[in-house]
């Protein structure tokens, strides 16, 4: 634990949700969820309007459109959100060489190592100017924790929700954790927290007060000991600049059950080109292949097959997933697939090269490194062109938009941009000539690679109180999930 507030914890706000809103100026202030659109569909992340309406993400999407069924239901898009994410790390990069990256919205910064902070009004200071820099460089909102360690500053990130700054100061960790709830801690999910509550502890002085024995007895020597450090407030994990990946993986989760043991098949192969081109760009090479299926009834089998060397090559990684496949009976029918590769390492095993040459045979050579997001599954039949509803698309006469549903061979697109005024509706046939898949477009037009001048970031509200040792920022909420 420090004596000084210096780790650093960011969470953008909604962030799929909230980039949706920001390129797609109707869009702004209602609600909006973004994920799965099929029956099996899943949320990944819904607006704070949406989440009024109980949204939440990971809810099945058939649930969210009977919560909220007048909610702008959009399909992911990645790359824009990556392009996004890269943005908002090269400021963290600015910060401290010691920059810890959770997900494309999340990181952890070590503002001591950086040498930009040493005391509770330095990395306040820091904080405050983080964020007006993500809100001028992005235009979206990022919420910043600040504490001693990184669970607190994580815990401080999220009373900070949304939009906001809350700072623990060191010291008053076990007061400030004493009477929340046992949820908050890291580690503690539904089963524990149940198995808790069944146990008469509810809050974190309840773990605090039960003692590392007990707490031993009811989960066990490892989860039992962690929790108590936990509760009381000692984290000691450092910020890491580089998490080594354990694996890559791929899997799609299909709208009907598979039953053709043909197209089963393909379905493999295709996930195994998608794994391997997310190999390659990762720069990684891996010695165990893994194929995951997921049968009709939800039960679910995984398969392994280790090599005699790591690989990176297609033909190989294909090949062994296929034979994983032949082990595995799909009688009854087939609701997800995955293929995904372990045992990571940075070079190629040599002798493997002779494998690939042999599985190659009258083969066509592949090309190098495919990006997941360019790989889709293809309809058996005739192609025809698809709009996704959110993506977008440009037309000849009348610009840049984004399509807002299509079906019966039509598709609605409304043409509008980031910064631009709510645009107008237009249907077309889905094989119009004129109208074509677009670009992302920035959210704030000319901003620079730089950082930008600091200064303190506009705030949505004042700030509504803290409690004693936790404090907020302009702009800031701290008792605001």
């Amino acid at each position: 634990m420090r004596a000084a507030p210096t780790i650093l914890h960011l969470d953008m706000d909604a962030f799929f949700a909230a980039a949706e809103q920001a390129a797609k100026p109707s869009l702004r202030g209602k609600p909006v969820v973004v994920g799965g659109l099929g029956p099996r569909g899943v949320v990944a992340t819904a607006s704070y309007e949406a989440r009024r309406f109980g949204v939440h993400s990971a809810m099945p999407m058939g649930q969210a459109r009977r919560l909220a069924p007048n909610a702008a239901y959009l399909v992911p898009r990645f790359a824009f959100y990556r392009s996004i994410s890269e943005q908002v790390m090269r400021l963290l990069g600015g910060l401290s060489p010691l920059v810890e990256p959770l997900s494309l919205d999340e990181a952890f910064v070590d503002l001591e190592a950086g040498g930009v902070a040493g005391d509770t009004a330095s990395a306040r200071a820091v904080g405050e100017r983080l964020r007006a820099d993500i809100l001028a460089t992005t235009g979206l909102t990022g919420s910043v924790g600040l504490a001693g360690s990184k669970m607190l500053a994580k815990i401080a990130s999220e009373e900070a929700k949304p939009d906001g700054l809350v700072l623990m100061e060191p010291g008053t960790e076990r007061a400030l954790l004493g009477p929340k709830s046992v949820r908050i801690l890291p580690g503690v999910g539904p089963a524990t927290g149940e198995h808790l509550r069944r146990a008469g502890m509810t809050t974190v002085s309840d773990l605090a007060e039960a003692g590392e024995d007990e707490l031993v007895r009811l989960l066990g020597r490892a989860h039992g000991a962690s929790l108590y450090r936990m509760a009381q407030g000692y984290d000691d994990r450092p910020v890491v600049a580089e998490r080594d990946a354990k694996s890559v993986s791929v899997e799609d989760t299909f709208a009907v059950d598979l039953h053709d043991r043909v197209r089963i098949r393909s379905e493999v192969e295709r996930l195994a080109e998608r794994c391997v081109g997310r190999l390659r760009a990762s720069g990684h090479s891996g010695r165990t292949i893994v194929l995951k299926v997921r049968r009709f009834d939800f039960s679910t089998l995984t398969r392994s097959e280790t090599l005699r060397g790591p690989t990176d090559a297609l033909g190989v990684v294909r090949e062994a997933a296929g034979r994983l496949l032949d082990s595995v009976d799909t009688t009854g029918g087939v609701r997800l697939l995955g293929v995904g590769v372990s045992g990571l390492a940075d070079y190629t095993q040599e002798d493997l090269f002779a494998q690939e040459a042999e599985v190659r045979v009258g083969e066509d050579v592949e090309a190098e490194g495919v990006p997941p997001e360019a790989v889709v599954a293809e309809p058996a039949g005739p192609a025809e062109r698809s709009w996704a509803p959110g993506h977008d698309v440009r037309h000849a006469v009348y610009g840049a938009g984004w399509v807002q549903g299509s079906g019966l061979g039509r598709v609605t697109v409304r043409f509008e941009e980031p910064g631009s005024a709510p645009g107008r509706v237009r249907t077309f046939a889905v094989d119009d000539p004129e109208l074509e898949a677009g670009e992302a477009l920035p959210l704030v037009r000319g901003a620079g690679a730089g950082l930008p001048v600091g200064g303190v970031a506009p705030s949505a509200a004042a700030g509504r109180g803290s409690a004693p040792g936790l404090t907020a920022g302009p702009g800031s909420h701290p008792h605001h999930p």
